[in-house]
């Protein structure tokens, strides 16, 4: 309050003061009265609320340490059965090891004494041995006495040296060995005449008499008729242009020669010696021979002629009843139709060589399609034998395996010639059925000169052997007959010299069917009653 106006309520200025400062203190404890509660109502409160939380933290520290448990508890429970579960397990296994522990020691302990028995016997067996051995270098050494001393007499006696008394008892020696071996042929062969000679007979004679196809004959060039004369001046062409056309689009030879009426086209593949003679009478027919007009009708007849195989392949399947061929197979059977052998058309041969093979087996009680199937594709080699090296079994072979067929089909295509061994029972079979096939009368032909060498070679294979006077070939070369010296040669080596003969020829010749060897030894005395 100001000083000037403390005269105006009439107060003295100490009592002024006084009043103002009881009054300062006055608010001064009251703000600290009402501070101090404040506090006090905020300390209050504060405590009342860390009560409670810590209450409610009691509770939950409670509620967790339960639930702890509760999980700890379930855990130990679960662990301890999976630890059970396992011991049990551990124990069973231990169980079943120690039995086979225990019957392996058991085992161990029977071949340990089998052993000992083995050991045993060996013993006794070496000690024998060993004194086997003491009794044969005692009885070897008196041989060898005896020998030195019969050489020593067989010397004295025979006044021969030591090199005469071993040639002399080498000779001695084949020859009786000569005698034996000629003796065991006999007795086998006739053993095995006597079982199967009369069997075979009635299966092949029943196979052939159930079969009987038409005579085959084929050359193996094609001619080519022609109208007139004139028409060979068209075919050659203008200085030849024609023919070497004609030549170059078949891959034949055209023969024109003073043949009247006739032109030959001469090739070694019998396809493209087909298809150079149906062009060749096509364009004659046709009358305009060019080069062009020849290349445009040999390729529509190539086409042709490749119809016409695959369609012979077709038909010799059905007529053989063979089915599930590969088609290349199928092709190359067709192509057999325009190949033959020694005049044998190759395809009809295959035909007959199936069914016969089919009627064989049939009758032995085996497969018969299997046989027939094998009949059917034994040739197969010859559709492309000028066009791969080697020999038509073994090309036919391995075309066979390439295509999946059996393993028995391929084996008679490989050994129907006897080139490797027969593997299956149908091989055989197979080989007979060809040998009828080609070795009826009017299946096969064959050249004068080639006949003639035939017969030739039969009789200087036989001539060869030691003792053998004279061969005479017959029955157009199926049969050898064979006159031996008596004097050289006994009855019992007769029959080695007539199977040794037999057996060169195979080796050594080719021949439709077989041939009869037949051996002649003969001593005739004559004398005069006078």
């Amino acid at each position: 309050m100001p000083a000037d106006c403390l005269p105006i309520l009439g107060l003295s200025d100490a009592v002024a003061i006084g009043l103002i400062v009881a009054a300062f203190f006055a608010g001064a404890g009251l703000i600290f009265a009402i501070r101090t509660y404040t506090a006090s109502a905020r300390r209050a409160t504060a405590e009342a609320e860390a009560q409670g939380l810590k209450t409610s933290a009691a509770a939950e520290a409670d509620k967790i340490r339960a639930q702890a448990e509760a999980d700890a508890k379930s855990e130990y429970l679960r662990r301890r059965e999976q630890f059970d579960k396992e011991t049990e397990e551990t124990r069973l296994e231990l169980k079943a090891e120690e039995k086979r522990l225990a019957k392996r020691d058991d085992t161990i302990d029977q071949k340990m004494e089998t052993l000992s028995n083995k050991e045993r016997m060996l013993d006794t067996a070496e000690r024998a041995i060993a004194e086997r051995e003491k009794s044969l270098a005692s009885k070897d050494k008196h041989l060898n006495d005896l020998i030195g001393q019969q050489k020593s007499q067989l010397l004295k006696v025979a006044n021969m040296s030591v090199e005469e008394a071993r040639k002399h008892l080498l000779e001695q020696v084949e020859k009786d060995l000569e005698q034996e071996t000629a003796k065991l042929v006999d007795r086998r062969l006739e053993e095995a005449r006597d079982q199967a000679e009369t069997e075979a007979r009635e299966v092949v004679l029943q196979a052939i008499q159930r079969y009987a196809a038409e005579h085959t004959s084929e050359s193996t060039v094609s001619a080519v008729d022609i109208p007139s004369d004139d028409m060979k001046g068209r075919v050659i062409g203008r200085e030849g242009r024609n023919i070497r056309a004609f030549e170059k689009a078949t891959g034949v030879d055209v023969i024109v020669d003073d043949t009247p009426g006739v032109v030959v086209c001469s090739a070694f593949d019998p396809v493209r010696r087909a298809v150079a003679s149906r062009a060749m009478e096509k364009l004659i027919a046709d009358g305009r021979i060019h080069p062009t007009r020849i290349e445009e009708v040999v390729a529509s007849v190539r086409k042709e002629v490749n119809k016409d195989i695959q369609q012979a392949g077709k038909d010799a399947m059905l007529e053989s009843n063979v089915r599930s061929v590969h088609p290349k197979i199928a092709e190359l059977l067709g192509r057999l139709k325009f190949r033959t052998s020694y005049g044998q058309n190759v395809l009809q041969h295959c035909l007959e060589v199936s069914y016969l093979s089919q009627v064989i087996a049939d009758q032995l009680g085996l497969n018969g399609q299997l046989a027939r199937r094998a009949g059917l594709l034994h040739d197969i080699g010859k559709a492309i034998d000028h066009e791969v090296e080697g020999g038509h079994p073994q090309i036919g072979a391995d075309l066979l395996k390439r295509y999946g067929e059996k393993d028995e089909v391929a084996n008679a295509a490989a050994a129907h010639h006897g080139d490797v061994e027969a593997a299956s029972v149908y091989t055989p079979i197979v080989l007979a059925a060809d040998a009828i096939s080609a070795s009826r009368p009017g299946a096969r032909r064959e050249s004068l000169e080639r006949y003639v060498q035939r017969l030739e070679k039969l009789e200087g294979i036989a001539t060869a052997f030691e003792g053998v006077k004279q061969a005479y070939a017959i029955q157009a070369g199926r049969e050898v007959r064979v006159i031996v010296d008596p004097e050289n040669v006994d009855d019992r080596l007769t029959q080695k010299i007539a199977h040794d003969i037999a057996k060169r020829i195979e080796e050594e010749m080719e021949y439709p069917g077989e041939v009869r060897v037949t051996l002649i030894r003969e001593v005739r005395c004559v004398d005069y009653a006078k």
